[in-house]
C-alpha cells in the first residue's frame, strides 16, 4: 500500500500497532492546529484566553459525549495551538480494573473570550460509525471546523493527533495535572 501513492501522501501512522483503539481504556489527546497557528486564542497572566474559534472548540469537546457511546471525559484544555484531553472508552463490558475513576473539576465559568460570541448550540458530529479514539477525534475535529468556517472564523486542525494509552491511576492523576496546569506553563 505504501508503494500505491509512490511515498508522496502517506503518511505513517502515529497510532500502537497491534492496539484496538476501540478497546475500554483512558487516551491522553492532543490535537494541533495547523501550522500550530494561535488560532484558539492566548496566554494572558498565566491564563487562557479563548478566541471564539476556541471557544467553540471548547464548547463542543463537553458535546462528545452526547455524540458517541459509552465515552467519559477526563481534563481539557484549550490553549493557543493546540488542545489536550483525556477521553475514556467505557463500554457497558468493562471491568472495575479498567475504569478509571474521573476528578475533574471543571468549570467552565472560568473560561474567558476575547469577544462576545455566543457559546455554539448543540452541534450534530459526522457520523460516528464505531466507537474508536479516532472516529471520536475525528468528528470533534470536523465539528469544530465546520462551526468555525460557518462563522468565518481563521481556523484549520493539523491533519493528525496525538494519543497515549494511559494504563493506571497514578499516570491518569499526572496527565490530568500536566493539563490543568497547562496555561500557567506555557512560555
Amino acid at each position: 500500500m505504501s508503494d500505491k501513492f509512490q511515498g508522496k501522501y502517506r503518511n505513517e501512522s502515529a497510532r500502537l500497532q497491534n492496539w484496538d483503539y476501540g478497546s475500554n481504556a483512558a487516551y491522553f489527546i492532543t490535537i494541533c492546529t495547523k501550522n500550530r497557528e494561535h488560532y484558539l486564542g492566548k496566554i494572558h497572566d498565566g491564563k487562557m484566553m479563548v478566541s471564539p474559534a476556541g471557544s467553540i472548540a471548547h464548547v463542543l469537546w463537553y458535546e462528545i459525549k452526547n455524540h458517541a457511546n459509552n465515552i467519559e471525559l477526563g481534563e481539557f484544555v484549550v490553549m493557543p495551538n493546540h488542545v489536550h484531553g483525556i477521553l475514556v472508552l467505557n463500554g457497558n463490558d468493562v471491568g472495575t480494573t479498567h475504569a478509571l475513576s474521573l476528578q475533574s473539576n471543571n468549570d467552565s465559568s472560568t473560561i474567558r473570550t476575547e469577544n462576545d460570541l455566543s457559546p455554539p448550540g448543540k452541534q450534530r458530529f459526522q457520523n460516528q460509525g464505531k466507537n474508536t479514539i479516532s472516529s471520536i477525534v475525528g468528528s470533534y475535529k470536523s465539528a469544530v471546523s465546520k462551526y468555525c468556517n460557518r462563522l468565518e472564523l481563521d481556523f484549520a486542525w493539523q491533519s493528525l493527533f496525538y494519543d497515549h494509552i494511559i494504563r493506571n491511576d497514578e499516570s491518569f492523576q499526572k496527565i490530568s495535572e500536566y493539563i490543568k496546569n497547562n496555561p500557567a506553563n506555557w512560555p
